[in-house]
């Protein structure tokens, strides 16, 4: 079995995109989309326990990680880059996990291209938001963001997200860095999204709950249990939006599932997506 990385670079529709592909091209594909300020290397756990017995292929989404910045971020722009690697890839039909932005994604492909989607995977995102919730993640990408060393930019991880096991929260920043002229370090993402310069565009609440109700693949929604952005209540309602899905709580986590329980995240995707 082939379940080493294999790190690709492609290009569409005038933008360079990086993705990671694991697995044999004959199992079961799955792509993984990261949230915002994330990138492909934050899903290398959940990928080698699904290398056994799927195709992984984790994006870089446009002005993330190794991918280009880009003139716009709408959700339908980011809709199309999925559908254009897809279909260079020769994938038909397959699984969709999305965490939190690239959860937003993962909703509007289904509702757009539901014949494509054979399973979905929604983490913590759902058409509308709590507000307190959204403030906090805005306000944070205003933090700090050039370090003198990645130590610098390590520290900072550890006081905003103290619940995610060190390695994994260690992990995620050191792929996310880059090195500047001067030696120091910053983040890889669009510097006009941690500004709010270029803002994400978000599609209107009442659109993306009409995407919920015409998804036809099976779907499994997790919120963490101590997310201030998905509250109960929002949770479910994506339950009784989206026709045939199970709504799940993972515990200890708070927005970032994936980050702060990978254990108790995979725990409930992995029988999900094998069933």
């Amino acid at each position: 079995m082939d379940d080493a990385a294999r790190d690709e670079r492609i290009e569409l529709g005038g933008l360079k995109f990086f993705y990671r592909d694991w697995g044999k091209e004959t199992a079961t594909p799955i792509v993984l989309l990261h949230g915002y300020t994330g990138h492909a290397r934050s899903w290398d756990t959940l990928a080698r326990k699904l290398v056994a017995t799927h195709r992984v292929i984790a994006m870089d989404q446009r002005g993330h990680g190794l991918s280009d910045w880009a003139p716009e971020y709408t959700t339908t722009a980011m809709v199309e880059d999925v559908r254009m690697l897809v279909d260079a890839l020769g994938l038909e039909r397959f699984q969709l996990l999305g965490l939190s932005m690239g959860g937003r994604v993962a909703i509007h492909f289904a509702g757009r291209y539901p014949e494509r989607i054979s399973k979905l995977v929604l983490v913590d995102i759902a058409p509308e938001t709590n507000t307190a919730g959204t403030k906090r993640i805005l306000d944070g990408n205003r933090d700090r963001d050039v370090f003198d060393s990645v130590d610098e930019a390590l520290a900072q991880s550890a006081l905003a997200n103290p619940i995610a096991p060190a390695g994994e929260r260690e992990h995620r920043v050191r792929n996310n860095l880059m090195r500047l002229a001067d030696g120091r370090v910053t983040f890889r993402h669009d510097r006009g999204l941690r500004s709010g310069e270029r803002p994400l565009v978000r599609p209107d609440a009442e659109e993306g709950w009409a995407e919920c109700r015409v998804i036809t693949a099976p779907t499994l929604f997790i919120r963490g249990a101590q997310s201030d952005l998905i509250t109960p209540e929002i949770a479910a309602r994506v339950g009784r939006e989206i026709p045939a899905c199970t709504v799940v709580e993972v515990d200890p986590s708070g927005h970032s599932v994936p980050l702060d329980n990978p254990e108790g995240f995979a725990a409930v995707v992995l029988p999900f997506l094998s069933k």
